[in-house]
């Protein structure tokens, strides 16, 4: 690259760091969001006229590509990634997430220079078209986001340019809400939302959480008391407000309360005691701990307070197979969309296909093939490319081209006679490395 480009992108790269050092939003867009980090150094590398080099182009169009040719996971997760100071990189992961879970996603990357990694977090509509909801702050690879639908999402992960590393990324799972109930956790929660009451005339609005009279009842959120009183179901009852979520949360069945209307509380702050008012006086002890959307009805408490799904236990892989070629070595095998046996698949592969590991887990690496799509592929079905499959020698002069594909740039002209290794193919293309280690693409030649 022109050593002018090179000074242009230390000048943009101090510039931009100073631009988004305290920038990020949060888990809901506006209409006047503050634009994102990733937004801010895109837009910065159109104002310093690096949009139109090959690079900044290549940077541009990773960052739409990730969001049209994500990868779909389940929670939680985690894989190992590498990326390339000469190639631009971007990867999008697709998830379900339901209101009331906090997604927690950590990038942790490992690397010569320190990388900035932009985290976006969008939604899908039923058209498919993504919109941008929460992106993490310009000085930490963490961003914590709560989904306010229950939906499919996209997270993107895209590290500055000119920048090599590995990387790993872990999607978790925790509760939005801290527990309502003192000592107390999802698993004594013994009547669910939405089961039948009074002989079906209603449903149950809530869930209910024995513990023994006088266990402190706690603020979930940090929020305002709206309404302390009494009423013929719940006996004594709270209102606590949380305006950042929209919603209240009901305390009922108390035994007592310990708070008063207009109060503000934080998480943990004792709003009454556990006891058995109300409708409940012929049964045990239990807080009845229910949800209101603000100007709507119940919703179900449970996603908001069970107990996260815990860390992700994936098998990542060794830090050797990042970024190294392989191939096929079953007598076929498959790129799935997702890590997992059951996953839809995207593409068939013949044996001896030649792909290029570039992250995933030690059971699913997720893989690039030579005409850019990725997806995941069995482990036992690969091998590495290292070994060669068998030797050619040239019968003609030849063009080693530098992809699989016939406008690709040529690398070097071989000889007749010369005698190289194959190492696998894709297409009408077969891999080849020479004696002095290069490897790049030929042709296959066609029968006179």
């Amino acid at each position: 690259m022109p050593v002018n480009f090179f000074y242009r992108l230390l000048t943009f790269s101090g510039f931009i760091t100073f631009l988004t050092a305290c920038t990020g939003i949060g888990p809901a867009t506006t209409l006047f969001r503050s634009t994102s980090p990733h937004e801010q150094y895109g837009q910065s590398l159109k104002e310093a006229k690096l949009a139109k080099t090959a690079l900044g182009t290549d940077w541009l169009a990773a960052s739409e590509r990730a969001l049209r040719d994500s990868l779909k996971i389940t929670i939680p997760y985690r894989e190992s990634g590498y990326f390339s100071a000469e190639k631009a990189f971007a990867v999008g992961y697709r998830l379900n997430a339901q209101r009331g879970d906090k997604m927690v996603i950590k990038v942790e990357t490992q690397g010569s220079r320190e990388a900035q990694v932009f985290i976006d977090v969008f939604s899908i509509d039923e058209r498919g078209r993504t919109s941008l909801l929460a992106s993490s702050k310009a000085d930490t690879n963490v961003l914590a986001w709560e989904p306010r639908r229950t939906q499919t999402y996209l997270i993107r992960v895209q590290p500055e340019l000119l920048r090599s590393g590995q990387f790993t990324i872990s999607v978790t799972r925790e509760p939005a809400l801290s527990f309502p109930v003192q000592g107390r956790d999802s698993r004594q929660i013994s009547s669910v939302f939405g089961v039948a009451r009074d002989g079906g005339r209603r449903r149950h609005e809530g869930v209910d959480i024995f513990a023994p009279r006088g266990t402190p009842a706690v603020a979930s959120v940090n929020g305002t008391i709206s309404n302390v009183g009494t009423n013929k179901l719940g006996g004594n009852v709270v209102f606590l407000s949380d305006n950042d979520r929209t919603i209240r949360l009901y305390y009922a069945h108390l035994d007592r309360w310990s708070v008063s209307n207009g109060q503000r509380v934080s998480i943990g702050d004792t709003v009454g005691f556990v006891g058995n008012t109300g409708n409940a006086r012929t049964t045990g002890p239990h807080l009845h701990f229910g949800i209101y959307e603000f100007g709507g009805g119940a919703t179900d408490p449970l996603p908001f307070i069970r107990l996260g799904r815990g860390p992700a236990r994936q098998v990542m892989l060794a830090d050797n197979r990042l970024g190294t070629s392989a191939r096929i070595s079953a007598s076929r095998s498959v790129v799935r969309i997702a890590p997992g046996s059951d996953a839809a698949v995207i593409r068939e592969l013949p044996k001896a296909s030649a792909v290029q590991i570039i992250g995933g887990t030690n059971a699913w690496p997720r893989v690039e093939l030579p005409d850019g799509l990725t997806g995941y592929v069995a482990t036992a079905t690969l091998e590495s490319a290292t070994r060669p499959l068998r030797q050619q020698t040239l019968t003609t002069v030849r063009n080693l081209l530098d992809e699989a594909s016939p406008t690709a740039a040529t690398k070097a002209t071989l000889p007749q006679g010369v005698t190289v290794d194959v190492l696998g193919g894709f297409g009408l293309f077969d891999l080849i490395r020479k004696s002095d280690g290069t490897t790049g693409w030929l042709a296959r030649q066609t029968a006179p």
